[in-house]
């Protein structure tokens, strides 16, 4: 069974914190996996990245207030999200990227987070 799973999303007052956390099973041979999230009406968008070296990416908006980590023994990618603001709120989705090519992908169902003013 091949699934990328994210949990931990919720609610939160603005200034908050939340961990969500991503699972793939199934899938081997992972080099890249991240975060993004799309809001309602918006384009979905980069939140952060991480390869199997450990190299990390983020979005200019959440540089300094999120941080992505990630097992490869698991398969697995977190992200810690503190000082949340109520422009953080989306679903967030995990990516798996398999190989060099970007078109080689998979995506999990979405986590909903919602951060109240």
């Amino acid at each position: 069974q091949v699934q990328l799973v994210e949990s931990g999303g919720g609610l939160v007052q603005a200034g908050g914190s939340l961990s969500l956390s991503c699972a793939a099973s199934g899938i081997f041979s992972i080099t890249v996996m991240g975060w993004y999230r799309q809001a309602p009406g918006k384009q979905r968008e980069l939140v952060a990245t991480i390869s199997s070296a450990g190299s990390t990416n983020y979005a200019d908006h959440v540089k300094g207030r999120f941080t992505i980590s990630r097992d490869n023994a698991k398969n697995t990618v977190d992200l810690q999200m503190n000082s949340l603001k109520p422009e953080d709120t989306a679903v967030y989705y995990c990516r798996a990227q398999i190989g060099r090519d970007e078109n080689w992908e998979y995506w999990g169902q979405g986590t909903q987070v919602t951060v109240c003013s």
